[in-house]
């Protein structure tokens, strides 16, 4: 394709997305880019010079800057759930391969390699502006977003998004190649498990857990299954929404994971308001919100893992192509055993037995 026709076909498209924004006033800027078969990136991109500017995705800039502007909502998501904190920017640790913010409310692990597309976008809601920073991977999907709040210091935002504001502020870009298709979970080598219990058993924190996985080439399913009752048994799919119901209930704190493959974001804490909405189980309390398709969930595992003082439990749950969805554990400082009315929880949670899964596998 020529250079001309390369243009062309961007300026058709960007007329094509501003016209169904027009044509669908409320529908939310993913949803219509789903509609409309784009991601939610090539979708902004076509506001550039009009609510939206491209910027830099530059970690030395951003959560620094960030640290300066006060309260705002960090929003992390997958296709089935999505996390959103309120609170400060506190401790950022750069790091090449990952980084982190450690804060009371926000706390995120993030893969900066991810984090390819940025653009600050401004709405006019009524008689108030909504400002947010949104941040999307190489196939347009997004990575987190950060949106301004009432108390948000907007001389800091506004110094910030300049200093990350590109020169290239031409609406569209070419389309992107979509993430690819979830590969088929390969099949555990044969005589795995005794030297998969062995390792596991010896493992000294739960961070290691990742490096055995792929020394012994599994994936996190396969080693549930191989494991043994011993480190982790399938739950009920409904024991998510059940978990979340006792843990508003009893006031036990989690810590709850929601990731994708540019930022995990973690909410530690008690939570109490929980409530269906449709396919949605959500938690929406002051400081953290959660929204969580049940309709996803496919599987439920609980997990042991050895710990620097015995071990933790986690409940994790997957989609039907074997995506993990979402992780909890029980709120834990380094060095403490961990809960005890956690671990009772999770015992208390509906299981499936090897038994069960034995006889649906024949």
């Amino acid at each position: 394709m020529t250079e001309v026709s390369s243009n062309k076909a961007r300026s058709q498209n960007v007329d094509r997305i501003r016209k169904a924004r027009e044509e669908n006033p409320n529908l939310r800027e993913r949803d219509l880019a789903q509609k409309l078969e784009i991601s939610e990136a090539e979708f902004i991109a076509a506001f550039c010079g009009i609510s939206a500017k491209r910027i830099a995705p530059r970690f030395s800039d951003i959560f620094p800057g960030l640290q300066q502007a006060g309260e705002v909502m960090a929003l992390t998501r997958n296709e089935s759930a999505v996390h959103e904190k309120i609170g400060v920017f506190e401790k950022f640790v750069d790091g090449k391969g990952a980084a982190m913010m450690l804060g009371a409310q926000i706390d995120t692990r993030m893969f900066p390699s991810n984090w390819v597309y940025g653009f600050s976008v401004e709405k006019q809601d009524g008689e108030h502006t909504r400002r947010s920073l949104q941040f999307f991977d190489a196939h347009g999907d997004a990575v987190q977003k950060i949106h301004s709040r009432p108390d948000t210091d907007l001389e800091a935002w506004q110094t910030l998004v300049d200093k990350l504001t590109v020169e290239d502020q031409e609406p569209g870009m070419p389309p992107l190649a979509p993430a690819p298709a979830p590969k088929p979970r390969a099949p555990a080598k044969q005589n795995l498990q005794a030297d998969l219990q062995s390792r596991w058993e010896g493992l000294k924190d739960p961070h290691q857990f990742h490096s055995m996985l792929k020394d012994f080439e599994l994936h996190r399913l396969s080693a549930f299954e191989l494991v043994g009752e011993k480190w982790a048994w399938k739950l009920d799919t409904g024991s998510v929404v059940a978990m979340l119901r006792l843990a508003a209930d009893e006031g036990l704190p989690i810590m709850c994971f929601v990731g994708n493959k540019g930022c995990i974001q973690i909410h530690s804490g008690p939570i109490s308001k929980v409530m269906d909405k449709g396919p949605w189980i959500n938690v929406l309390d002051p400081t953290f919100h959660l929204h969580l398709r049940t309709d996803h969930i496919a599987d439920v595992w609980a997990v042991r893992k050895p710990a620097d003082t015995e071990h933790v439990t986690s409940i994790e749950a997957f989609d039907s192509d074997g995506n993990q969805l979402i992780q909890f554990f029980g709120v834990r400082k380094e060095g403490n055993a961990e809960r005890s009315d956690w671990r009772n929880m999770v015992d208390r949670l509906p299981k499936i037995s090897a038994l069960s899964l034995l006889g649906a596998a024949e």
